[in-house]
């Protein structure tokens, strides 16, 4: 009788999954038919002329015009234009930072994509050097058939390696935090076209100062990273309230060495429920056998379902209470490698010619995460701000950079956004992007620097507040402000008229 039973049991949870698997394709070709009916059906629109020498970035709102691009694919090429030019040098990367990061008007500007070439690979060590321009998936290529792992990185694998070094990025991985806490050295071309080596027992000041330093410093030409084993992760999910998930966090995540990967997303409107996905490790078999995600893949239906969610509080419900449901009834076993390997083309639209898509990334002490939160849901709604998502993610301290983000243990909420590319529209997001920094201040948090500027000078001081020293030593190492962009323009500069002014009073 229980053989029966349990064979009938079986039976049944096959059609179960059977019909689960039916249900999820029937609601992908609904969701995609209704992305096609908002969304116009023709092909992508090609990029509005721009001269070689005008530097944008993802968002496409930040049009700089610098003087002239180089593209160094040697270090001797870097210090060759630092010491024959005498005017400011910007200098870029992948340039998904998105505010002016990465340009400076009438700079010479180094595209470092070109510098990008793989130096040593120690496999017994588990350490790789490069060049900083090499881009994550390009590393991933080079390590993973060694079985080895990047040991931090952010989401999304596009990124040069350098860029992600000076925004000083992390990523999902439980038990760790800002990139800094993975690199074993850099090497760096000063303002005079000096080459140092840096880390943290030598040249301490400038490892602490570049890493997170937005080019400020110093150019940052060759990175060392301290790698991990690959291993493959299983996909666990739980769904609760807004309210439950710091004590859920606490109690299942934080000190679980098994978790690799672990991002809760909040959902809009409501920012009332909430939902963790841990990737944990396994030994369970493979459901995608892939060791990474295919470059140059043709990303077809992501966007436009992307684009579905955010034209309308509809497609926010239906994503929250149909769509992920069903995504995460599926099991899923993959590579860690192959979830590190993400290509932001998967919610590139078509065009961002009336529209764009954005970030925005708050952090706050853990134990402030409930107030925090029901701030940031009373900030979005009374402006009205069409959030697409809300990640959650989890930080150990900085170990020391000047401008550390995590100065404790911290909550990251990663806030990503559509918004209009008018005058109004952007004036808008100023708003509520400023009462968002003044709600993780007053928790004694911080706000991350690699978006659009539109915090006060006031703000960047009470979030950074080891901003003086790392000023101190840009003009100690910087003395002619050779190393310039938006952002330095916007705080620096403010710092250095105001320390003149002292001077002569």
């Amino acid at each position: 009788m229980c053989d029966f039973l349990w064979i009938n049991f079986k039976r049944k949870s096959v059609l179960i999954k059977l019909l689960t698997k039916v249900l999820f394709v029937f609601l992908l070709f609904f969701c995609l038919l209704f992305a096609y009916i908002f969304v116009d059906l023709k092909g992508p629109e090609p990029d509005p002329y721009t001269s070689p020498t005008t530097i944008n970035d993802i968002t496409q709102l930040n049009s700089i015009e610098v003087d002239r691009v180089i593209t160094p694919t040697s270090i001797e090429d870097i210090v060759t234009a630092i010491k024959t030019t005498s005017g400011p040098i910007s200098i870029g990367g992948g340039r998904y930072s998105q505010g002016g990061q990465t340009a400076y008007p009438d700079s010479l500007h180094l595209d470092m994509r070109a510098f990008n070439k793989v130096l040593n690979l120690d496999v017994a060590q588990k350490q790789i050097t490069v060049q900083s321009g090499i881009t994550w998936r390009d590393l991933q290529e080079v390590i993973d058939p060694q079985n080895l792992s990047v040991k931090i990185m952010q989401t999304y694998a596009n990124f040069t390696i350098g860029g992600s070094l000076s925004v000083n990025v992390h990523g999902r991985y439980i038990g760790e935090g800002p990139i800094i806490r993975s690199v074993e050295s850099i090497k760096l071309v000063t303002a005079d076209g000096e080459i140092k080596d840096a880390s943290a027992t030598e040249n301490s000041e400038m490892f602490y100062s570049a890493i997170g330093g937005y080019g400020g410093i110093a150019v940052i030409a060759e990175v060392t990273l301290n790698l991990v084993d690959n291993v493959k992760v299983k996909r666990v999910t739980q769904k609760m309230t807004l309210h439950e998930y710091a004590e859920y966090f606490s109690n299942n995540i934080r000190n679980d060495e098994s978790i690799v990967f672990h991002n809760a997303d909040i959902y809009p409107p409501n920012f009332m429920d909430i939902r963790s996905v841990s990737w944990i490790k396994t030994d369970e078999e493979l459901t995608i056998k892939q060791r990474l995600i295919a470059k140059n893949k043709d990303y077809t239906w992501q966007p436009k379902l992307a684009e579905f969610v955010a034209d309308s509080n509809f497609g926010k419900w239906l994503r929250q209470y149909v769509l992920e449901p069903v995504l995460y009834s599926f099991d899923a076993v993959q590579w860690r490698n192959y979830e590190a390997s993400y290509d932001v083309n998967e919610l590139e639209p078509k065009s961002r010619r009336t529209h764009t898509y954005a970030l925005r990334e708050y952090f706050v002490p853990v134990e402030s995460f409930d107030r925090f939160a029901i701030e940031m849901a009373d900030i979005f709604k009374r402006h009205n701000a069409n959030i697409i998502n809300v990640s959650v993610r989890h930080a150990l301290p900085d170990s020391g950079s000047l401008l550390a983000w995590a100065r404790t243990e911290v909550f990251a909420f990663v806030v990503y956004y559509r918004q209009g590319i008018s005058n109004g529209a952007q004036q808008e997001v100023k708003l509520w992007s400023q009462e968002m920094i003044n709600a993780a201040i007053a928790e004694q948090g911080a706000y991350y620097l690699p978006y659009q500027l539109n915090a006060t000078t006031e703000q960047f001081m009470n979030a950074y507040p080891n901003y003086q020293q790392f000023f101190e030593l840009k003009q100690k190492v910087d003395p002619n402000y050779r190393f310039r962009n938006k952002l330095w323009q916007q705080h620096f500069e403010v710092y250095k008229n105001a320390i003149s002014d002292l001077k002569y009073e």
